[in-house]
């Protein structure tokens, strides 16, 4: 019998996660949330040193440890210049197509801990002004910041203490509407981070352990490759739990918990990959299983750093991801049950 998930705490709590910024470098104001609700449901958390969150579960029997990660980090953006006429050049963080970012509203934030608003947008910006306006590449020489206050240069932009190497997130938009769709910037991966608390808030509120002791890793370098390269060494198997892809030849639904038997990094355990399978089949849980040839996990990085581990993927499934994302609450609540199954 599968656990039924608390959908207002994990709905809460996914709402909070996206409405905070958290770029691959930037992650330590969500880090602080995630250690403050480690703590409200009793869960003890220690630090990798490159600021990823571990949390401890003891189980029922101590000779195994099931090893479970999401991400925290998301795409988002830096400065990499200030231009003359007082708008920045970006540089990219993370992997995102040009114009999913365009007309965006963003937030840089200063390493003296100011922030401004500001809107992303093309170099040529108006279809009145540029007669090249709708066929411009979209390309990252040719997008910048036009900065929210009174800036004409380069040295008003300095005054503002905006400068090369600030962050730049941007403005998640997040939604979830009465028929429980979630749309959002940065389902990828909070959508997952929602699901292992969800997971956690079950244990504490129903009272009941798992079979073997579980680490949840909380990554915050996901996005740039090396999130999970470090994994404690008494972790045997690791679930990343990262969003599904939808679209083209794949059979993922917004709905489903999806799981992943392979992706660019080769496939993934082929004992855990089925017995998940068999789980979501014998708990009635809407499931689908995809290969994503474009794709790489916290799993990926753990097994490429040398890990011995055996590995799997799942995760809810979302729609346009590193674009404006949208999955649905229950792909969310699926992922949780999935989760409680494996580890019960």
């Amino acid at each position: 019998m599968s656990i039924q998930p608390n959908e207002t705490y994990v709905l809460d709590l996914l709402k909070e996660l996206l409405d905070t910024p958290s770029p691959t470098g930037y992650t330590h104001d969500i880090m602080k949330r995630i250690e403050q609700e480690a703590a409200s449901l009793g869960v003890s958390l220690e630090w990798n040193e490159k600021g990823g969150a571990i949390l401890s579960v003891p189980g029922q029997d101590g000779s195994r440890t099931v090893g479970l990660s999401a991400h925290v980090d998301t795409l988002g953006a830096m400065v990499r210049a200030v231009k003359s006429e007082g708008t920045l050049r970006l540089t990219s963080v993370g992997g995102y197509m040009m114009n999913s970012i365009e007309n965006e509203y963003c937030i840089i934030h200063t390493r003296s801990g100011k922030k401004y608003t500001g809107t992303i947008l093309s170099t040529h910006p108006s279809v009145h002004v540029y007669s090249d306006a709708r066929d411009f590449k979209r390309q990252e020489a040719h997008m910048e910041v036009r900065i929210d206050e009174l800036v004409e240069s380069a040295e008003d932009v300095k005054k503002l203490g905006i400068g090369v190497g600030d962050f730049v997130s941007f403005d998640a938009r997040a939604v979830i509407t009465p028929s429980g769709y979630i749309k959002s910037r940065h389902l990828d991966d909070k959508a997952s981070v929602a699901a292992l608390f969800g997971l956690l808030e079950s244990m504490k509120r129903d009272n009941w352990k798992p079979a073997y002791n579980v680490k949840l890793l909380i990554s915050n370098y996901e996005e740039v490759g090396h999130g999970a390269a470090y994994i404690p060494a008494d972790i045997h198997e690791l679930i990343a739990v990262d969003m599904g892809c939808i679209g083209d030849d794949l059979s993922c639904k917004e709905t489903d918990v999806s799981i992943c038997a392979k992706d660019s990094s080769g496939p993934y355990d082929y004992g855990m990959t089925s017995r998940l399978i068999q789980l979501a089949e014998s708990e009635g849980i809407a499931y689908a299983v995809d290969v994503y040839p474009h794709y790489g996990s916290d799993a990926s990085a753990a097994l490429s750093a040398g890990s011995n581990i055996k590995a799997a993927l799942i995760g809810p499934g979302v729609h346009a991801s590193h674009a404006m994302e949208r999955t649905h609450k229950q792909a969310v609540l699926n992922t949780v049950k999935l989760l409680a199954a494996y580890v019960k």
